[in-house]
């Protein structure tokens, strides 16, 4: 590193208006240039990490490659009147359904209008009625008694079947925690829900009511990893957590996480979630140990983080070509010959899927063999001629996102 204060910089800049540089004043520019340069990268990933940052905050307005690349806008295709109304079908429906019959015809009378035909059935015409109740609804069940007015015996009347034996059904077992892990509806704000229609629950209940229905299913749970494990394609992601009883936790890893795990296992999606100190490649390594011996190793989508792959289980890795597109939607102002020829050429690549999305699974992988396997391994070697060429580095500029294509 040259020692280069404000007051050489004076000193050499007189010289090179005199004319009277020195071959030391030739290091010194040199150093210039070179801290120029490096400044200038700096500023550019510095720029591209501010740009990330505002579009977590805000939101990115879109990833289009035309609005990232300042490119002229296509014209618009009219687009033709979409079929349909818009609205659900009675099919679309699962609620009670009623049969009313009509209150004088039946089957096999004479027409009243023509009163020479006779009628049968016909499509039945169908009218909803949507209603408002609790989530969790409650039915009062008044048991009559009698008593006896001389030896003072009392005789209740038996609950029907259907009553059950517990306050809480199992079908409250289930609402509750779907509301809270499925819609994100806190415990506390449920409890204000329903007693504000009459329904009490208190919080504590709902704690209570999912524990018992999470130690009910967990045999269920435990066969869903097991079926997840012999899936073809297993995706996998982190997000970090604070868990409170873990943050004092001195023997183990600081960090917590969520893993997300979705595994397509034939024509079954399951999904699974995993939360604690081990990261997604530990977790998915824990899954693989449930897989069948003679399977072929999966396929595992996830982005290009180390974390998210298991040391100790082999699969066929796919990053994910959304997060490595995105990088460089992020430094697209700053590098914009170079994030242009990367964003047009998986365009080209979204295209192919695009007209694959409704073929069988090896024709769809037939179909991106000829069609994007060419292109990739384009983008690859022009990738790695960069590199070669020293026209940009692994670690700075627009080379640090093309470790992850």
């Amino acid at each position: 590193m040259t020692d280069f204060k404000i007051e050489k910089a004076k000193e050499l800049r007189q010289r090179l208006v005199s004319r009277t540089v020195t071959d030391d004043d030739y290091v010194l520019m040199m150093a210039l240039i070179d801290s120029y340069v490096l400044l200038n990268t700096a500023f550019k990933e510095k720029n591209g990490t501010i740009t990330r940052l505002l579009k977590m905050i805000f939101g990115a307005k879109t990833e289009k490659a035309d609005k990232v690349l300042n490119r002229p806008q296509k014209p618009e295709i009219p687009k033709g009147k979409p079929k349909g109304h818009g609205r659900n079908s009675a099919l679309s429906y699962a609620g009670k359904k009623v049969a009313v019959f009509h209150e004088i015809l039946k089957r096999g009378d004479i027409c009243p209008g023509c009163e020479k035909g006779k009628l049968y059935p016909f499509l039945p015409g169908v009218t909803i009625r949507v209603t408002g109740n609790a989530p969790l609804d409650a039915c009062i069940w008044e048991q009559e008694k009698f008593r006896c007015n001389l030896c003072g015996e009392i005789f209740t009347a038996k609950l029907p079947d259907k009553a059950g034996s517990e306050k809480y059904d199992p079908s409250a077992g289930a609402m509750v925690p779907i509301l809270k892990y499925g819609s994100g509806l806190p415990f506390n704000r449920l409890e204000e829900l329903q007693a504000g229609l009459g329904i009490p629950c208190p919080s504590s209940t709902q704690w209570d009511i999912v524990e018992k229905t999470a130690d009910r299913i967990h045999p269920v749970y435990d066969e869903l990893i097991r079926q997840a494990a012999q899936g073809d394609i297993i995706h996998n992601d982190d997000t970090t957590i604070k868990i409170l009883s873990a943050v004092n936790d001195k023997e183990r890893r600081k960090g917590t996480f969520t893993t997300g795990m979705l595994s397509f296992a034939g024509q079954r999606k399951i999904a699974l979630f995993f939360t604690g100190h081990k990261h997604a490649g530990e977790n998915i390594g824990d899954l693989l140990k449930e897989r069948h011996a003679g399977l072929d190793p999966p396929i595992q989508m996830c982005d290009a983080l180390s974390r998210n792959t298991s040391k100790e289980f082999e699969t066929i890795l796919a990053n994910c070509m959304a997060h490595a597109r995105r990088n460089f939607v992020d430094i697209a102002e700053s590098f914009p010959d170079e994030c242009a020829h990367v964003i047009e050429i998986l365009g080209t690549v979204y295209k192919h899927d695009a007209e694959a999305k409704d073929m069988a699974p090896s024709e769809r992988l037939m179909h991106h063999r000829l069609e994007s396997g060419p292109l990739m391994e384009k983008l690859y070697e022009w990738i790695n001629a960069r590199f070669d060429d020293k026209t940009v580095e692994p670690t700075q500029g627009w080379g640090r996102p093309s470790l992850i294509c």
